[in-house]
């Protein structure tokens, strides 16, 4: 039998019949295939990229938890995504609003590209690299409620945000028939029922859209859900201004910068000069934008911070995701300084209003995509489009003005469904008996480490000055705080089984050696040290 793909005809005996029809597409091994292959593990990546980040961030008795929250968060996605939620988001017989079930499983889904999104690749190819996009958008949600969000609840939540609001925005700026990717010629298309493709611009589509895979469904869609989900569960009862570890912090926004090369360069579809172009504005726009934030706060603290410099980074990163593809690297430079004294300034008001987002997953996600989108209408240009052979209209300096109000109109739609279904989805969650989104007080002041699974990161034990060796106890001195009580690393299960079962935690908090799960902000450093220096108040948490 010829090989597959071959035209000539197939040998039967010693015969060789004509074919009569066309061979199946087959790919042997595209350079473009192996190159959004690579970037869907990049994007992967993100994932422990976010979770070191946002562990970094918090209080040591919640390091695990946050990492965990990622995870699950990773794997949930995954599971809804294979089994209906890439059918929703871009299904090619849906209507304008929502997709179909029509790829659920994934069982029609092979190598038959989608012609309209991404026809240079096989379509499982497309499946897996989208699949990270949800996973990733759904994690950022959680930037906005560490330290006081349940497990159980939350997984939910996810499940349900990743079908009502991720699947329904990805349909709408990325499928064939959504509204947002067909904006302006939306009757036509309801008579018709053929798309014309002009919209808001989005890289992600290949086509005239510009509100991207990135800016709208997942920065927009996930920050504005971030907002919701911090004013239903309220502030955190423990606030801190210091952060664990500043250097897991720089590790995940280290891995963070190198996902988003995969993040922006893949959504061109292929392995060509315009995806280049969207990963070379990616690195300029994070650079300026670590700089910026860098030394704007410098004015006010005079010092050089690495907090400054990764929060900096990643509104960069956000901003520029929308604009890849569509923007030249000038312009790049420019919406990563303008997006990162905007975040900025998100994240020194938020305090005056009162509300804690406490990681700004809003103030950073939220506005850095919502203004990133904007700025792409300002500054797309059409030679951009063309190094793929792609044709679109441009932006504001090009005259194209009507590409402010596609880009508006879909980024205002965008966040407002993800705060309202958010809203409505925690409410009836928190009536349902056990499904409360809320840990109790004490298990706050325990931690997520402790209060959700049962585990800690850190297994450390704090003495006062007068408790004598700990050493019995399986402890190795760490360091001396400023009020001379002593800091160890302990075995948990022989340190916890020196304290009555029935101990609640204000009982803890009087004895003479405590595990170190409690509300006393306590500046560590993770070396043997004679005494800690006072840390200087970050204005962001």
């Amino acid at each position: 039998m010829a090989a597959r793909g071959d035209t000539s005809g197939v040998v039967d005996g010693s015969t060789v019949v004509p074919t009569t029809e066309p061979p199946p597409f087959a790919d042997i091994g595209s350079p473009s295939t192996g190159y959004l292959t690579l970037c869907s593990a990049l994007v992967f990546l993100m994932m422990p990229g976010l979770a070191f980040f946002y562990s970094g961030l918090s209080k040591h008795n919640n390091a695990l938890s946050l990492i965990m929250l990622c995870m699950m968060t990773m794997s949930i996605v995954t599971v809804q995504f294979f089994l209906f939620g890439y059918s929703l988001s871009f299904s090619e017989t849906g209507g304008s609003f929502i997709g179909d079930f029509s790829l659920g499983g994934l069982g029609t889904v092979g190598v038959k590209s989608f012609a309209n999104t991404a026809p240079q690749v096989p379509g499982i190819s497309f499946v897996v690299y989208q699949m990270q996009f949800a996973t990733i958008s759904a994690a950022l949600i959680f930037g906005s409620v560490p330290e006081r969000t349940r497990f159980l609840p939350a997984m939910i939540y996810i499940f349900l945000w990743t079908t009502l609001v991720y699947d329904f925005s990805a349909y709408w700026s990325w499928a064939d028939h959504g509204w947002i990717r067909n904006f302006a010629c939306l009757r036509e298309m309801s008579k018709s029922g053929e798309p014309c493709f002009k919209g808001g611009y989005d890289f992600a589509d290949k086509s005239l859209i510009l509100i991207c895979v990135r800016g709208g469904p997942v920065h927009i869609a996930s920050g504005f859900a971030g907002l919701a989900y911090c004013l239903m569960i309220g502030k955190r009862k423990h606030m801190h201004v210091e952060h664990h570890s500043l250097v897991n912090v720089c590790l995940g926004v280290g891995l963070l910068w190198t996902g988003w090369f995969g993040f922006n360069g893949g959504s061109a579809g292929a392995s060509n000069a315009r995806a280049a172009m969207a990963t070379t504005v990616t690195t300029i726009s994070a650079a300026a934008g670590s700089l910026t934030w860098t030394w704007f706060d410098y004015i006010f603290t005079r010092k050089f911070s690495a907090l400054s410099f990764c929060s900096g980074a990643v509104a960069g990163l956000v901003g520029i995701t929308p604009a890849a593809g569509f923007v030249a690297p000038w312009a790049g430079f420019v919406i990563g300084i303008v997006t990162s004294l905007f975040c900025n300034g998100w994240c020194r008001l938020k305090k005056r209003i009162g509300f804690d987002d406490s990681f700004d997953a809003w103030s950073v996600h939220g506005s850095g995509g919502f203004i990133g989108s904007l700025l792409t209408a300002v500054f797309a240009q059409k030679w951009i489009g063309r190094l793929d052979g792609t044709d679109i209209d441009g932006g504001w300096l090009e005259g194209n003005w009507m590409q402010m109000v596609y880009q508006l109109v879909g980024s205002a739609v965008i966040a407002a469904w993800s705060f309202v279904v958010t809203v409505i989805i925690l409410f009836v969650l928190n009536r349902i008996p056990g499904l409360h989104i809320r840990q109790s007080e004490e298990e706050e002041s325990n931690g997520g480490d402790f209060a959700e699974m049962g585990e800690v990161g850190y297994m450390l034990v704090i003495s006062e000055p007068g408790a004598g060796d700990l050493r019995h106890l399986g402890t190795e001195p760490l360091g001396v705080l400023m009020d001379g009580r002593r800091v160890s690393v302990a075995n948990l299960s022989v340190h916890l089984n020196t304290l009555p079962r029935n101990d609640s935690y204000r009982e803890r908090e009087k004895k003479p050696t405590s595990f170190l799960t409690n509300n006393r902000d306590i500046e560590l450093k993770q070396m043997p040290v004679r005494s800690v220096s006072p840390k200087v108040k970050n204005h962001r948490h």
